[in-house]
């Protein structure tokens, strides 16, 4: 049973013919390599002619590849003389985007999910952190969405994820989480503390946490008035 590019393929009557793609599986051969073997499900002749694309150029004869851990290029694999079978292409993560739902004001108490894509294969696996001062960045998640069910202020800060598979690994551009929330109850200090004397200068001043800053209006009770 044969065919060539662009024809159909011929053989005996009553023959059922199922081909399979080729597949280029990856394995770690030591902290800096990778093993790329061209795989195919189907019987294959001793004879058959494998060949080793880098994007898109034409580098190497065999069955399997070593190349350089963290790569960022693209490999794949050909079977030659009459199959013509090409591999989808492997490769490392390029830098990951992050997306933010919903896209409006953030408030204290909504939902608000982070969402951490990247264009990879194999597929990549994700993990975001939050940046805490000056000390490394706290894992939060191994997954590609970070979900808050009731976003809170004290989860303001800077994120960023990871995105990695078995060629590579790349991060994310930190992404700022501004979260909105009313006044807390304001509290009132005296200057100077100690005793106040006629003719003296005083001064009154009210703080509260907010975001947006608060504004602040002053009032004095005068005997039974509002």
């Amino acid at each position: 049973m044969t065919n060539k590019p662009g024809e159909k393929y011929t053989g005996s009557p009553g023959v059922t013919l199922s081909v399979t793609g080729l597949q280029v599986q990856v394995r770690r051969s030591n902290s800096t390599w990778l093993e790329l073997t061209c795989h195919s499900s189907c019987v294959l002749s001793d004879r058959a002619e494998y060949y080793w694309y880098k994007n898109g150029e034409i580098i190497k004869r065999g069955s399997s590849l070593l190349v350089s851990s963290g790569s960022t290029d693209r490999y794949s694999c050909y079977l030659g003389a009459s199959s013509g079978q090409r591999s989808p292409a492997v490769y490392g993560p390029q830098r990951p985007s992050v997306s933010v739902s919903p896209s409006a004001e953030m408030l204290e108490g909504g939902s608000v999910t982070l969402t951490c894509s990247a264009d990879a294969n194999p597929a990549a696996s994700y993990t975001w952190y939050k940046e805490e001062g000056t000390s490394d960045p706290h894992l939060l998640s191994e997954e590609p969405q970070l979900v808050f069910s009731s976003i809170q202020s004290s989860d303001s800060g800077r994120y960023s994820c990871t995105a990695e598979n078995q060629l590579g690994r790349k991060t994310s551009d930190f992404i700022s989480i501004d979260v909105k929330y009313g006044p807390q109850r304001p509290s009132v200090s005296v200057s100077p503390s100690a005793e106040m004397l006629e003719g003296g200068s005083v001064t009154l001043t009210c703080s509260a946490d907010a975001n947006p800053a608060a504004s602040y209006t002053w009032y004095r009770e005068d005997g039974t008035s509002d």
